[in-house]
């Protein structure tokens, strides 16, 4: 048990605590058992909103997935939609990582992290379209593409709410670039460097979040 053996908390001592998507505060550690702990919970505030941030991410092999999902939940986006691509692997689907909860337990270590109780939803899609139809109608549109992205991130205007496409190991193909196209999504790289998916997640969402918008919202 964390509290006990790192924190080393005992009865009577307090810790910061939270209610998962709910509010934060101060905890106070009533009694500690062979297993078990009993503790009480005085709420002090509603964590903010999350950022109007939304991941379209192709559905990458387990070990990445664990630190999006981590690293997703610590910068406080608003959801994550994982998609199969078609240059990505089917069988990533069935991994243990997503057949039992432990997708979870990964966005909980994330926003416990940042001091946080807001999770950002996380959903699974059949297809990139599905995906895009899913999003806010008014989100201002970018997939990043090594190969065809027109423009440096840093560089494309961003207004909330704000959607992040990501494709596969082996890239985008032709149709799924036309269906960014279509679906009104510019295309932009992050500099000419070949970043892992867990790598470019991470870098497009600072980058996003400290565009002036943001800031101000902050």
């Amino acid at each position: 048990m964390h509290l006990i053996l790192v924190l080393r908390r005992r009865a009577g001592d307090r810790f910061d605590a939270g209610i998962v998507n709910g509010p934060r505060g101060k905890a106070t550690v009533a009694a500690i058992g062979a297993a078990s702990l009993t503790f009480s919970f005085e709420p002090v505030e509603e964590p903010p909103p999350p950022d109007p941030i939304h991941l379209l991410v192709a559905l990458p092999r387990p070990q990445t997935a664990r630190k999006i999902l981590n690293e997703a939940a610590t910068l406080g986006v608003a959801s994550i939609r994982f998609f199969g691509s078609e240059k990505g692997e089917p069988g990533y689907a069935s991994s243990t990582l997503w057949q039992s909860l432990e997708w979870r337990r990964h966005l909980l270590e994330g926003a416990a992290q940042a001091f946080d109780t807001r999770l950002p939803d996380v959903l699974h899609d059949a297809g990139l379209a599905e995906s895009v139809a899913a999003l806010p109608a008014d989100s201002r549109r970018v997939g990043l593409d090594n190969y065809e992205g027109s423009r440096h991130l840093g560089m494309a205007s961003a207004t909330p709410p704000v959607a992040l496409a990501f494709g596969p190991e082996r890239g985008w193909s032709a149709a799924e670039r036309d269906l960014l196209r279509a679906a009104g999504f510019e295309l932009a790289n992050l500099g000419a460097r070949v970043l892992r998916t867990e790598t470019a997640v991470v870098a497009a969402v600072a980058i996003v979040k400290a565009a002036p918008w943001l800031t101000a919202r902050a």
